[in-house]
């Protein structure tokens, strides 16, 4: 059931669609769905945000459920036709440094940190908040669904593994309204302006954006690699692609996909 957007006034202003469901299995599949069916009923910026989603997924397929009420679902819509192919892994970046930006503001001088884990994660003080995961729409390839999950009022017994925390757990009474609005205006920002530079992220500033933001460089890491191999090495930085660069002790391995743990 689709309910009015009536409680998110604040991100209803800067999303020409923004729809609120009670209850679903995933809303990136519902928003590709839409898009497949009538994709002239979909702008820029569109979104379906949901409290209550029952089979999400996350990267590498794994499922992301949480109990009803504990966490927000947020799956926007990103039109990229002016952006050049080459440019467009910078997309799940520019979205994980726009929630980096929209979590600070939530934290204010609270005293805790939030930072991203390349490519897909953003944390709170050194714990998984934030997941997100970017897909092409079938058949519109110009089209892109950007889906966040954020955990916000999940007890510390309700998260499902004990590197997770929530907005709840950290003593943070969030205003989930200014959050998906904080969001989608940084979001927007940086992929106009990465359109405006003709996808180079370092003249468009996203590149240091994303730099600064991200935990993983200069850490200790092990990446497992989307064919079963694992690197392990020091992040030592992100490239001009978008690309995780890692010094095992040789050469620099440049990491385009792959699952990336923090050796703490």
């Amino acid at each position: 059931m689709t309910i009015p957007a009536a409680g998110y006034p604040r991100a209803a202003a800067l999303s020409p669609r923004l729809q609120v469901t009670e209850s679903t299995d995933s809303t990136n599949a519902d928003v590709i769905a839409g898009v497949r069916d009538a994709p002239g009923l979909w702008p820029h910026l569109s979104v379906l945000v949901t409290t209550d989603q029952r089979a999400g997924r996350g990267r590498l397929d794994r499922s992301w459920v949480a109990p009803p009420g504990t966490a927000l679902a947020v799956s926007t819509l990103v039109r990229v036709a002016d952006l050049p192919v080459a440019a467009r892994g910078w997309i799940p970046l520019a979205a994980g440094a726009a929630l980096v930006r929209a979590v600070r503001a939530q934290l204010g001088a609270s005293g805790h940190e939030a930072m991203s884990k390349w490519p897909n994660d953003v944390l709170l003080d050194g714990a998984k908040l934030c997941g997100i995961l970017a897909e092409v729409v079938p058949s519109h390839p110009d089209c892109v669904v950007i889906g966040t999950g954020i955990n916000t009022r999940m007890s510390r017994a309700e998260l499902p593994v004990a590197t997770a925390t929530s907005f709840l757990v950290a003593g943070v009474d969030v205003d989930e309204d200014r959050l998906i609005a904080d969001y989608l205006d940084a979001l927007d920002r940086h992929l106009t302006g990465l359109v405006a530079a003709g996808g180079d992220a370092s003249v468009s500033g996203l590149h240091a954006d994303v730099v600064k933001s991200c935990a993983t460089i200069g850490r200790e890491i092990t990446v497992s690699l989307p064919h079963g191999e694992a690197l392990a090495g020091e992040a030592t930085g992100i490239d001009a692609e978008g690309r995780l660069v890692v010094d095992s002790g040789g050469d620099p391995v440049a990491v385009s996909a792959g699952d990336v743990v923090h050796v703490r």
